[in-house]
């Protein structure tokens, strides 16, 4: 019963981190958060810096510049708004970027990994020889003769590709 706790836990982190690798591998997630961060970063001083030293700002430390940033793109919603032009003007446009950025991060990276084994060459490979082989009867002599000999020539790639994975196994 414990090998057999064991074994289905470690099945699920062997897929987990396949999934992690394929996501950080294929889709835009890793790099749209690392732009993402540093956008934040990069607004929340512009804030901060608009803000500090005007009497009657809320936002009068970079940490709380750090929170504004987050709580302003992320839709949740903020009690305090900067008060200069400068700032509102900075925070305004991180809202728009950032959430554009994050959401826009979400269905790019689910669109991504779910749209990927359609996109796999072998798939474009099989169709194109579907098609041509639907072509067949229009092709001359010549023109089979060569299509044979890639036929054959690909048959020998294939089983020699073939004895590869089996040895390599």
């Amino acid at each position: 019963m414990k090998n057999s706790k064991a074994m289905r836990r470690a099945g699920h982190h062997t897929r987990l981190k396949r999934l992690i690798k394929d996501v950080s591998t294929h889709t835009p997630f890793t790099k749209m958060v690392f732009l993402l961060i540093v956008l934040w970063l990069v607004f929340s001083t512009g804030v901060y810096l608009a803000e500090r030293g005007i009497e009657g700002a809320v936002i009068n430390t970079y940490g709380e510049a750090l929170y504004w940033g987050v709580a302003a793109f992320s839709t949740a919603g903020i009690a305090d708004a900067p008060i200069s032009g400068a700032a509102q003007l900075i925070g305004g446009l991180w809202i728009v970027i950032g959430s554009v950025l994050f959401f826009g991060t979400i269905v790019a990276t689910v669109t991504t990994y779910f749209m990927r084994p359609m996109q796999r060459p072998h798939k474009k490979i099989i169709d194109t020889i579907e098609y041509n082989l639907e072509q067949l009867n229009d092709l001359t002599f010549d023109e089979l003769d060569l299509l044979k000999e890639t036929v054959d020539t690909l048959i020998t790639h294939v089983e020699h590709l073939k004895e590869k994975q089996i040895k390599g196994h």
